[in-house]
């Protein structure tokens, strides 16, 4: 499991925190439970339809001169050589 921290206003921490007592379970899962819920059904996600429409995202920005060479340099890492290897 990786963990997350969230920021949750007043209403919703004591809302959350109701209910977990309630039902006899941590805040912790009635979010993961809620995420399940909401974001990873099956109905909910096309990934497909994700590609699609993200595809060229980029294609019209003129700001972006030297698109290949940003793409290298976000991608080059430092690991290989801190460890000696590369």
């Amino acid at each position: 499991m990786k963990r997350t921290q969230l920021y949750l206003d007043e209403a919703m921490a004591r809302t959350l925190a109701a209910l977990s007592r309630q039902k006899g379970t941590t805040v912790s899962e009635l979010v993961r439970e809620s995420v399940r819920e909401k974001y990873m059904s099956r109905k909910e996600m096309d990934k497909v339809s994700l590609a699609r429409q993200l595809s060229g995202i980029w294609k019209r920005r003129r700001d972006l001169k030297d698109v290949d060479g940003i793409i290298r340099r976000l991608r080059k890492g430092t690991r290989l050589k801190r460890l000696g290897i590369g």
